[in-house]
């Protein structure tokens, strides 16, 4: 089945995660991805490690269904190469460094002035019209600077969560808007120039804490696995060492785990638990309830317990687990695709879809289509060994 985006071809001059991450939803939705790649090395996740089976897990991750080209810009030949690649595409993304895209002609205005039709997306870490506009970004200094290093630990012990929060965050908002400004132009007849800053991504993901904040207040930001404002919200250990965590959304939900869990139905309607500010206030009473009924179970019992009362609970997993999830595993969320030192697995992304489903493309290696996509654009043979020897591809 073909693709909601079949016949969309985007150019990406792309590294690390951001940018990849949102151009390769574009190509599991069926568009032509070609990544732009320096040739002394290429897009630097490439070398990150070798723990997906050879490739690097980051690249393998964020890479599959692309073609690879690799491109000087600055060598003889380059401008042309690139100028004739974005005359035949839909979508331009890059996450240049900062102050390239304007020098190298490749800024959505001067873009746009030449190609009104294409869709120009820059993702940045800072965007444009700011002091920091000419920092350099990665996830580490941009969950830094969004505070999501501090409302996970604290401002004395900031706590970095395990992904790349700002990279996805901004490849998700780059994927979205592209999708959006497609669908524009197929009304107008008109591109767009589109700007995604990291920092907006993640501080639109910041949310509450922020918008409890510009309102004058100081969020309450409980530590760990509970929830500042929920109450009880937390994980919970069990008998055979492992964790369960519990979210009770409403009073309704807590009548139904005072009743049939912790065998407390007088808790149900105490005024002192009855509603949600009541029961954070008694945070630390309800967690000791909790605690005493959750912890002579093992958590496959606990959970079997909690979900036959209604209430929303899950086992705190490790990666491991997650892998191998029975979850996943029923519903065949891995795709294996080949890659440069041999086939690779990289989880399904969503959307279940009833009209396409993900194509198992290749992870490209370093230049691997670069001849050919430069006879696609109609160099001669004896062109592109000039090519080749001037150090432009």
């Amino acid at each position: 089945m073909s693709g909601p985006l079949d016949g969309v071809t985007v150019v990406s001059m792309e590294q690390a995660v951001s940018a990849p991450y949102a151009t390769r939803q574009l190509a599991d939705m069926g568009a032509r991805v070609v990544k732009v790649e320096r040739p002394d090395g290429g897009d630097f996740a490439r070398h990150f490690d070798t723990a997906a089976n050879g490739t690097g897990a980051h690249f393998a991750w964020v890479n599959r269904n692309k073609e690879s080209l690799t491109l000087d810009v600055k060598a003889p030949g380059g401008t042309e190469v690139l100028g004739r690649l974005l005359d035949r595409a839909d979508v331009f993304v890059h996450n240049l460094v900062p102050g390239a895209a304007p020098r190298l002609g490749l800024d959505g205005a001067t873009l746009l002035a030449a190609r009104p039709r294409l869709v120009v997306c820059e993702i940045s870490g800072y965007g444009t019209g700011g002091p920091f506009d000419e920092r350099k970004a990665y996830d580490l200094l941009l969950q830094a600077e969004a505070g999501i290093a501090t409302v996970t630990g604290s401002l004395e012990q900031p706590v970095k969560p395990g992904i790349a929060v700002a990279d996805i965050a901004a490849g998700m908002f780059a994927c979205s808007s592209v999708l959006a400004a497609l669908v524009q132009r197929g009304r107008t007849g008109e591109g767009s120039a589109l700007e995604v800053s990291m920092l907006d991504a993640v501080a639109d993901w910041m949310g509450y804490p922020l918008t409890v904040r510009k309102h004058g207040a100081e969020p309450a930001l409980a530590r760990g696995m509970s929830h500042p404002a929920i109450s009880p919200y937390d994980a919970y250990p069990t008998a055979d060492g492992r964790l369960v965590a519990l979210s009770v959304q409403n009073d309704r939900e807590w009548r139904k785990l005072a009743s049939l869990v912790l065998r407390r139905p007088e808790l149900a309607d105490d005024p002192a638990y009855a509603t949600n500010p009541a029961r954070v206030a008694s945070r630390p009473a309800i967690d000791a309830l909790v605690r005493e009924v959750l912890g002579g179970l093992d958590a496959d019992a606990a959970v079997a317990l909690l979900h036959e009362a209604g209430l929303g609970c899950a086992i705190v997993r490790s990666v491991g687990e997650v892998v191998d999830h029975p979850q996943l595993t029923a519903r065949d969320r891995w795709l294996q695709v080949p890659a440069p030192a041999g086939p690779v697995w990289t989880p399904l992304a969503p959307p279940v879809a009833s009209t396409w489903s993900t194509p198992a493309g290749a992870v490209p290696g370093l230049g691997e289509h670069t001849d050919a996509i430069l006879a696609e654009l109609g160099f001669g043979a004896a062109d592109i060994t000039r090519l080749h020897d001037a150090g432009a591809v």
